[in-house]
């Protein structure tokens, strides 16, 4: 995966992956054994050797210095829509920091010389199609999602949709790489992004205030949009599935008001132009705001549901139960149908300008429902 030069062995051990894939950017994310600054040389997809030329390099940095450390997130911009980019990443170790001077050992980087580079395409933003898959509540079984993901060649998609619960909490950051992300990277994700949903189980642990650092989105928060094709995506979390107050949470979880927050959010993003032009519009969360009787649902249902109803939503996307269930528009209070995905089925979306055709295959592969939508 990585090539360590000079004396201090420093190495690349999860990673990359690809985050925000747009038309004009998107972000690299890895991690190193040892604290270093990092950078990622970019090369147009021309069929030229990557040791052609001088590639241009852009650093991980945060208020005008390079930042140390071992977690590195690099963001490439100015990048033009519906193009394929090559891409290789650097960290150079910092062996000590001082105010007039930086001690450097070695670096570790990907190889482009004997493998093909990493590559991405950039969002066209006239495209007429997405494709894409959902998987969610793995719970860190690698097992359970080398089945899933096996069942589909992520690489032909757009991006992989993860509906939360991934993690069963959000310990120490080997825990997190090590139950979904190095696997992700190593079958798709250094070429195609995952789009990552919060669950209640990432709200949990001694690292779930660093949820950012490892899935940023352009909000800055876990709720947030965004366009594939034809389909605006509206990304929902739902928060803890207990009444605050539960002892579970030990007086950490004030889920209420941040739901309450998010629908504040969510009335300015129905009113714009793109959310009402879309020809599929998708709200996805983890915890379901029907079928359920506890209290984060119930919330949901009340502060969530109304928003969605009058803007018109096409379809929800959720997980949790881990079974699966369908709810169909106008059972549950909601105006639009709801799709409970189970932990052990993955759900395959294409959708043109016309139709979202919806795909649902159990663990061997084999399909276990089908749905169709039409656009308004």
């Amino acid at each position: 995966m990585a090539a360590a030069l000079g004396a201090s062995a420093i190495n690349i051990i999860s990673g990359p992956y690809l985050q925000n894939v747009g038309p004009t950017e998107a972000t690299v994310i890895w991690r190193t054994d040892k604290p270093a600054t990092a950078w990622v040389e970019t090369a147009p997809d021309d069929g030229a050797s990557f040791y052609a030329e001088s590639r241009p390099r852009t650093y991980s940095t945060d208020l005008g210095r390079a930042v140390v450390g071992t977690l590195h997130k690099v963001t490439l911009r100015g990048l033009k829509p519906g193009t394929n980019y090559r891409y290789r990443i650097f960290s150079e170790e910092v062996l000590d920091q001082k105010p007039w001077h930086v001690n450097y050992g070695g670096v570790a980087s990907s190889d482009v010389y004997t493998r093909e580079p990493y590559m991405f395409t950039t969002a066209a933003p006239a495209k007429n199609t997405a494709n894409f898959v959902m998987v969610n509540d793995i719970h860190a079984d690698s097992a359970k999602f080398a089945d899933l993901i096996r069942c589909f060649d992520a690489k032909k998609h757009d991006f992989v949709l993860f509906n939360g619960d991934m993690v069963s909490f959000m310990d120490t950051e080997d825990q997190i790489f090590g139950g979904f992300i190095n696997q992700a990277a190593k079958v798709f994700a250094t070429e195609k992004p995952f789009v990552m949903i919060r669950g209640n189980h990432e709200s949990r642990g001694a690292a779930a205030t660093k949820y950012m650092s490892y899935f940023p989105s352009s909000t800055g928060k876990p709720y947030y949009t965004f366009t594939d094709g034809p389909i605006f995506f509206i990304v929902l979390d739902g928060g803890e599935d207990k009444p605050d107050d539960d002892i579970e949470y030990s007086r950490t979880s004030f889920a209420d008001d941040y739901r309450l927050e998010q629908a504040e959010w969510l009335k300015q993003v129905v009113a714009t132009p793109e959310f009402k032009s879309a020809p599929f519009k998708v709200a996805v969360v983890h915890v379901p705001p029907v079928l359920d009787t506890w209290h984060g649902a119930l919330h949901a249902k009340s502060v969530i549901v109304p928003i969605l109803n009058a803007a018109g939503i096409d379809l929800m996307l959720s997980g949790h139960h881990h079974v699966l269930r369908y709810a169909e528009a106008g059972k549950e209070g909601t105006d639009f149908p709801v799709l409970i995905n189970s932990h052990d089925t993955s759900v395959e979306v294409s959708a043109d300008k016309s139709n979202m055709n919806l795909t649902i295959r159990n663990r061997a592969g084999e399909t276990v429902k089908t749905l169709k939508y039409t656009a308004k």
